[in-house]
């Protein structure tokens, strides 16, 4: 079962509590069924690879781990501010994501 998620893959997020309060990134992926979003630099964790082949390189990696998408906030492309978003119906049925503060639509 896929959970409805505001935020898409590529929008620009302000983490909004946790470890990482206050840092902005991109979204690198989203998983709907678990209502989580990886964010590019947020919630590093360290990852011991063991090599799986005689070519493969093993060792201590960092990588990001998901964290809940009700801990990030869009930010507004115009206003540059984090914002709530908002849904419209435009006049040809489609309905598209929008600023709460400056009414700019997001590019979908």
């Amino acid at each position: 079962m896929s959970k409805r998620i505001h935020i898409k893959k590529g929008d620009q997020v302000l983490v909004i509590s946790g470890d990482d309060k206050g840092k902005k990134g991109k979204v690198l992926s989203v998983i709907p069924s678990k209502g989580r979003v990886v964010v590019e630099g947020i919630n590093m964790v360290t990852k011991h690879k063991k090599p799986r082949s005689q070519t493969d390189v093993g060792g201590i990696i960092h990588q990001e781990a998901p964290i809940s998408a009700t801990k990030v906030m869009h930010i507004c492309d115009k206003c540059k501010k984090a914002t709530p978003i908002g849904y419209m119906i435009l006049e040809d049925g489609s309905k598209v994501r929008k600023c709460r503060k400056c009414n700019e639509t997001f590019g979908d």
